[in-house]
This record gives structure tokens, sequence and C-alpha cells, in this order.
């Protein structure tokens, strides 16, 4: 079985379409998108959009809402662990906290969904393709379970973001949003101003939950959390420039960049 891994983003998102238009070897049996319950609005649209253009199924997948889970921990009620990797200030030293909310909330809910799909055989049963592209090579990685075989048809292709985008150029397509949660601490300058400027109750809600996180000693955590690297409220951040004096792109643009692996 041939399963697409959906970000929703860019690249993933070309390489579904492409796959619908039988210019890959082979077709994917289905795709999956795993659903964090904290995507912008215009990832949710896009994929609405999306799914009748593909020849094969598209499901989506859930392990639950992770916005919700991370205010339940900051009340210090909640059961599950879901750590984001957030920006940690202590003694004046920068740090980064640990990045769990890949696996609990985009990977086990695919794995799951593929175990279901090839009848809960638990071995190499499924080739799974990942949007990574030829410049982003350095974040391809072998599956971390026996049943699934990674797969890369755009690096194997020659095909760079830059080469996705001339795709839908050139089909006439409708261009892909940037796919990643709202509040992940990956975000560049860019995107955190493309929220503020076009998404204002979505930049309230990061800026909600950045203040939220400030104070997690309850769960072990030494020092103040914050999602934007600078360590101020994001809300007080300057974002008047793209990256000369702020915060470079850590995360590629596009959420199968890290969390597809």
């Amino acid at each position: 079985m041939i399963i697409l891994s959906l970000g929703a983003g860019v690249q993933s998102s070309t390489m579904a379409l492409m796959a619908s238009r039988g210019e890959f070897s082979n077709t994917p049996d289905a795709a999956i998108f795993s659903d964090t319950g904290w995507e912008p609005q215009k990832v949710y649209e896009w994929l609405d959009w999306l799914e009748p253009q593909l020849s094969f199924p598209l499901y989506r997948v859930s392990a639950g809402n992770l916005r919700n889970d991370i205010i339940k921990q900051t009340n210090s009620t909640g059961q599950r662990f879901s750590a984001v990797p957030w920006f940690v200030l202590n003694k004046g030293k920068i740090g980064m906290g640990r990045r769990q909310c890949t696996s609990e909330y985009k990977l086990r809910p695919i794995q799951r969904k593929v175990v279901e799909l090839t009848g809960g055989r638990k071995k190499a049963s499924c080739e799974m393709w990942i949007g990574i592209s030829t410049d982003e090579v350095i974040r391809m990685r072998p599956s971390r379970v026996q049943y699934i075989v990674n797969k890369y048809p755009l690096v194997e292709g020659g095909i760079s973001r830059n080469d996705c985008l001339k795709w839908f150029e050139k089909n006439m397509l409708p261009r892909p949003p940037k796919s990643s949660c709202i509040g992940c601490p990956f975000h560049s300058d860019n995107q955190w101003r493309e929220l503020r400027d076009h998404s204002p109750n979505e930049w309230k809600d990061a800026v909600e939950l950045d203040r939220l996180i400030r104070d997690n000693s309850h769960r072990g955590i030494r020092g103040q959390q914050f999602m934007h690297r600078s360590c101020k409220p994001l809300d007080e951040v300057d974002l008047r420039t793209s990256f000369e004096l702020g915060q470079s792109d850590l995360f590629g643009n596009e959420c199968e960049g890290m969390c597809g692996v």
C-alpha cells in the first residue's frame, strides 16, 4: 500500500496533485492529513478545495486538540504529554524545550490509520510518501516504525520547492498556504507578521497562548517560556523586518518539513 502523508503545504500538495494527474510512476492508495486542531483556517479551506481534486481518498485523523491540551497543562490539569519546543529563558540563557508535539499529534495518528488501512499488520507493508523537496534533503529520515518505509518522490524527481510553485503557476492552480500550527515556535518573522496583519483572530489566539505558557514550573521547567526566539511577549516583538534583525525561517515554511518525519 502507498500512503501519501499530506501536510497540506506546498510540497505535499504538489506531490498529491501530480500523483493524481499521473505524473509519477505510481499512484497512492490514499492520503492522510493529521489535524492538530490548531491549524490556520486557510489550511482547512485549502484541504476542502484539494480533496475533490485527488484521484484517491483523503483521510483526516487526529489525536485531539493541541491548543486545548496546552491550556490544560498550563493550568496543571493536563494528563497528556504534548510538549511544544518553546524557547526558554533561564538566567539569561536561551534554550528550547522538548519537541513531543510532532510524534503525539502528527506521526502517531497517521501510524494508527496506516495500521487500520493495512488490516492491522505491523510490518513493512506501507510505502509512505513524504513531501520533502531537494532543498530540504537534510530533513529526510527513515521511518520510526518497521511497518512503514519512507519515500521522497520530490527528491527522487529532482523537484525543489520553487519547482513546486512553478508547477502550480503552469497549471493555473491556486497556491497552497503555508502549513504549520498557529503558535508554532518555528515561525519566521515573516510568518508571524503575516498572521498579525492578515489573520487577526489567529494572531490574538497566539498572543494569548504565548502569555499562558510563560510559567510552567509545575512541570519541572526552569525559566520562562516564549513562542518567539527573542524571548519577548509575542505582541511586543519587532516584526518590521523579515530576518535581518529578527528570526530567520527555522521551519522551511511547511509542516511536512519537520512534523512529517
